[in-house]
């Protein structure tokens, strides 16, 4: 309590600097820290001014989300983690479609592959409490959404971005859509690029990176009830990493979709809708495409590349004019090989053939119900049950090293009501998961092998909370409590030599018992014609209870307080960001994104922003990030290494030092 206490003082001390900033609610422009406005969701708009700096990844974009931390890597590709919980715990879904990246020590996590402002809006769905988007969502569930383009005329729209900043940032977007009532077509161009940025006390760290996307869609209605929609994706990039001995040249992303909607088949069926997806990464790392080769070292490349295949199938019905119901099936098929080279000299990517380590399948079978009591109460609840296989195999060899099939329940039961008087809504529910290692965890870490495997992981977690929104005064506050059972903890060996892919004794996945509870807190309060006061807060605290020690990366107490300030055209606002000291460490242990590298002090930053509507169409935005230039890493970071011709760094990733960027957005439709 003494901590959140500090905190709160902290912030009132910088009040009259006015450095607060807005969030989504309240009408503003510059989005921080989307309010949440129904039970366990909240939701952002991508295409909208984002304070901090417009996010160039999916993992960015979400640190903003209270509950949310990012471990950083370098200057994009960063994993989020919800509440203390990352890696496949945090379902990751895009337009719909799951998939995973290939690297074995995740360069390229799937938020590596999002460029957010190509997306309609982002959802998150806290804790265990759907059963509709795939299997393991312990932590929640996260949706990259596209609408489908509709006209009732022959017309078109579009959305444009550019935004420029230091360090060479330059992002630019183009979203534009066309067609008639019965055809559609939708095109998005997406391009961000950075070199690398210097931390708060001059360091230049390693972190340059370049980003392109290129996504179609094209749509078929031939009457209102009906739609069928074809689409594909391309994306490439490269990226410079500061925490290991690698850099990401090359992250190809291929993805095929087709989906198919009838509503309005009968008084009992809604809708039914089919979605068929494959999505294919080729990634290579390697030592000396983005950074000097030591001269004592040799050549080095790694190329993995993943296949995933997935189905997916539902039907929405009515059984009742107070009930309705989703039903449907999901598959879910992945192929994972690798291909690699050491040697004095250097030999082409691709010289080398390729060999199978790992691949799996998920069916699932789900239904998830709401069911109204009562005009202002309400029952929503789901049931899931899935299958899952994987095998691993040697590489170098093709030989099965071990195999895996599980069966995995999960589900949860949520009680809503809307109060009379102001909109105020409370809830409780408890939801149950089960999510099976991973890809990470069975190969990297060793969790899948002839001689074992380890046990699926399984949460219990019950979640509370209250929702009110007015005129003047709006804000949510949720509370959580979690058991999980047989949770997959990482070590990594630091007296072991190698690396874990070149020595398997050095990493390996635990299985013990873990208790988690936290709370998130937003306000958004207009005091004053103009004026709005806004704040979020976040705490967790997690235990390792069979080894009597904190859970590892678990994240701070942080707090968020703002104030903006709005006259027609106009709007000016900062944000001061608080974070806590973290001393409940356990070193070395930790999840497939990293492990605990010791306790951390406490930082504070401060950033401005302003936006100006020049029309209808233009929207100038402006902003300045860690306004005094602060030297700091973020506790939940990976470790920092040695890199030729850049500074020595401290023992983390350090965070960018001030930052100023400028945008313009045009809309037209």
């Amino acid at each position: 309590m003494d901590i959140r206490l500090s905190l709160i003082a902290a912030a009132i001390t910088a009040l009259p600097a006015a450095v607060f900033a807005s969030d989504s609610s309240l009408g503003e422009v510059v989005v921080t820290a989307p309010r949440m406005r129904e039970p366990l969701v909240a939701v952002n708009d991508p295409k909208a001014p984002q304070q901090p700096v417009p996010a160039s990844d999916g993992a960015s974009f979400l640190k903003n989300i209270p509950g949310f931390t990012l471990i950083r890597k370098g200057g994009t590709d960063g994993d989020p983690v919800l509440r203390g919980l990352a890696g496949s715990r945090l379902n990751v879904l895009l337009d719909g479609a799951e998939f995973h990246g290939g690297c074995g020590m995740r360069m390229d996590p799937p938020t590596a592959y999002v460029f957010p402002e190509a997306y309609d809006r982002v959802r998150v769905i806290k804790g265990p409490q759907t059963v509709l988007h795939g299997n393991g969502n312990l932590a929640g569930v996260v949706l990259f959404e596209r609408d489908a383009p509709r006209f009732d005329a022959p017309g078109a729209r579009a959305h444009a971005s550019l935004m420029a900043g230091g360090w060479g940032r330059l992002d630019g977007m183009l979203d534009a859509s066309g067609g008639n009532p019965r055809f559609q077509l939708r095109g998005t161009v997406t391009h961000s690029e950075s070199d690398s940025y210097r931390d708060g006390s001059g360091r230049l760290v390693h972190s340059l990176y370049q980003r392109r996307s290129q996504a179609m869609s094209a749509g078929w209605t031939p009457d209102d009830h009906t739609r069928v929609e074809l689409s594909a994706v391309r994306s490439d990039a490269r990226a410079a990493y500061a925490d290991r001995a690698m850099d990401g040249s090359v992250f190809d992303r291929e993805g095929f979709g087709l989906k198919f909607e009838k509503r309005n088949l009968s008084e009992r069926v809604r809708r039914v809708r089919v979605q068929l997806d494959h999505n294919y990464i080729d990634h290579v790392m390697d030592n000396y495409s983005l950074r000097a080769r030591p001269a004592s070292a040799n050549y080095s490349w790694n190329n993995p590349d993943r296949r995933t295949n997935g189905m997916r199938a539902e039907a929405e019905l009515a059984p009742g004019s107070a009930t309705s119901l989703t039903v449907g099936l999901d598959r879910q098929e992945n192929r994972h090989t690798v291909r690699s080279y050491s040697g004095a000299a250097l030999a082409p990517v691709g010289s080398r053939p390729r060999g199978l380590d790992f691949e799996s399948a998920t069916t699932g079978v789900f239904a998830e119900l709401t069911h109204a009591l009562s005009a202002s109460r309400r029952l929503i609840g789901g049931l899931r049950h899935d299958r899952f296989s994987a095998d691993r195999f040697a590489a170098a060899t093709g030989a099965p090293n071990g195999s895996a099939s599980e069966a995995l329940t999960g589900g949860f039961m949520r009680y809503e009501h809307d109060f009379s008087g102001p909109a105020l809504t409370g809830f409780v529910g408890l939801g149950h998961g089960q999510r099976p290692m991973d890809h990470w965890e069975a190969t990297t870490y060793n969790g899948l092998t002839s001689a074992g495997k380890a046990a699926p992981e399984k949460n219990t977690q019950l979640d509370a909370g209250l929702i009110w929104s007015g005129e003047k005064l709006a804000g949510s506050v949720s509370v959580f409590w979690s058991r999980i059972d047989d949770f997959l903890l990482t070590y990594v060996d630091p007296a072991a030599a190698g690396s874990c892919g070149s020595n398997p004794a050095k990493c390996r996945v635990l299985n013990v018992d873990a208790t988690r509870h936290g709370f998130e807190a937003d306000l958004a309060w207009r005091f004053a014609p103009g004026w709005t006061l806004r704040g979020s807060y976040a705490h967790v605290r997690a235990d390792n209870d069979t080894m009597g020690v904190p859970l590892a990366q678990t994240p701070p107490d942080e707090l968020r307080l703002g104030l903006s300030w709005r006259r027609d055209r106009l709007e000016l606002g900062g944000l001061t960001r608080v974070v806590a000291r973290q001393g409940r460490v356990h070193l070395n242990h930790g999840n497939i994104v990293g492990q605990d590298l010791g306790p951390t002090g406490g930082f504070a930053t401060l950033a401005l922003n302003a936006s100006y509507r020049l029309d209808r169409r233009v929207l100038l935005s402006f902003g300045v990030d860690n306004v005094f230039d602060r030297t700091y890493a973020e506790h939940i970071s990976r470790a920092a290494v040695a890199v030729a011709g850049y500074d020595a760094q401290a023992l983390r990733v350090n965070e960018p030092g001030r930052f100023a960027w400028a945008k313009v957005t045009l809309t037209l439709d």
